[in-house]
């Protein structure tokens, strides 16, 4: 009996270092630019869809929803690297590979790449539709290229989005993801204002603010959309200047706390607007000749362009893991990332559907990546006892 409860000490212990120390050599980012890369990757586009998700569960649920949603957010992001740290693994796709085999790590992989991947077609539909109502409100531009969807599709691509995407090190969009944060808070005080001075105007739906509907599973879709940063928690780990549980934790608080602030406000102004009449689109509520919800939808453009490098390099991870052994030379690094963005700017240019594509996202790829896998992968590895609080 001594001996077994000595073992278990020991492999305690064991388990205690390896969550604890680093894993691997540290990256270029400090804590405050990994926090705006998790910030933009919680915030950067999905919240647009909150208020409808608040119209969909109803209010307190929808708010309820919010801060489980937003708990289960954190807490699996830690516990992700904390298998990473078990494990002995440096990416999602190693670690669920290393837990579940092959079979486990095909899933992962295909989730991880399909995620990330239709995320990028929904933000050019989102740059298209957003950016082309801005430019018919400027004087003098009339029915021209500026407000052809297809053209601004490509033209931020070409100019914007794969530039940026280029970039091989994460931490590099850490001062791109601060700009996409300080928009967003732009964005925010904008539907703050707008509840203010057009709510009075807007009759109220029925059951307005009734505690909960039958689509709260869609709204659980919408926000678990909005809140996954899993498939590219490694990435930002690892580019940490020195990638402890320790830093990776208070980083994730902080971020987490900070994201769910804005978005708990974003969706309780906007749905308190607009109540049942809340659109998928928050911006399609405003009026186009709202000169402040234009500028509104501006900053929103610019934002999503600024996210998407984010979830293009998780694509390339994978596709670097799968087929090429996670290194990828100068030349093959170009040409994945310019495949990769081609392929979902020629989808997007196709397809307009923003709404469905949301859904189906944040329900098929986002919650297992978010609710089931983590906490699979850590318990197969965790050597505690199954009432152990992380267990639990």
């Amino acid at each position: 009996m001594v001996q077994k409860y000595l073992k278990y000490w020991v492999e305690a212990d064991d388990q205690i270092a390896l969550l604890s120390k680093p894993r691997n050599k540290g990256g270029n980012s400090d804590l405050a630019s990994a926090g705006f890369n998790i910030i933009n990757s919680i915030i950067g586009s999905g919240i647009i869809g909150l208020p409808y998700s608040m119209k969909e569960a109803g209010f307190p649920l929808g708010v309820l929803l919010l801060f489980v949603v937003a708990y289960i957010t954190d807490y699996s992001i830690i516990l992700l690297i904390k298998g990473g740290n078990l494990s002995s693994t440096k990416s999602y796709q190693e670690l669920v590979k290393k837990t579940y085999g092959l079979v486990g790590y095909l899933i992962l992989s295909t989730l991880q790449f399909l995620y990330p991947f239709i995320a990028m077609i929904s933000y050019n539909i989102i740059t298209g539709d957003t950016l082309t109502k801005v430019f018919q409100r400027i004087p003098g531009v009339g029915l021209d290229v500026l407000t052809d969807r297809h053209f601004i599709i490509l033209l931020t691509t070409i100019i914007f989005t794969l530039p940026i995407s280029l970039y091989r090190d994460i931490a590099k969009l850490g001062k791109i993801s601060l700009l996409s944060l300080i928009l967003t808070i732009v964005i925010l005080i904008i539907v703050m204002v707008r509840t203010v001075t057009l709510s009075p105007q807007v009759p109220k739906s029925e059951n307005a603010w009734i505690f909960a509907k039958s689509n709260a599973v869609q709204a659980i879709g919408v926000m678990s959309f909005a809140f996954i940063c899993h498939h590219n928690s490694f990435l930002i780990y690892g580019s940490l200047e020195e990638p402890t549980l320790k830093n990776w934790s208070q980083v994730t608080h902080i971020s987490v706390s900070l994201a769910l602030v804005i978005s708990v406000v974003f969706a309780a102004c906007g749905y308190m607007t607009f109540t049942g009449y809340t659109e998928g689109d928050i911006f399609e509520n405003y009026c186009r000749d709202d000169n402040l919800a234009t500028f509104g939808r501006f900053c929103y453009g610019v934002t999503v362009i600024l996210t998407f490098p984010l979830e293009c390099f998780v694509t390339r991870e994978v596709i670097a893991n799968v087929f090429f052994h996670g290194n990828l030379s100068t030349v093959f690094h170009v040409v994945v990332t310019v495949v990769i963005i081609a392929v979902a700017t020629g989808v997007s240019l196709m397809y307009d559907c923003l709404g469905m594509v949301l859904e189906l996202n944040g329900v098929l790829s986002a919650t297992p990546l978010v609710f089931i896998i983590p906490s699979a992968c850590y318990l197969r590895l965790s050597k505690e006892r199954w009432n152990h609080s992380d267990n639990l």
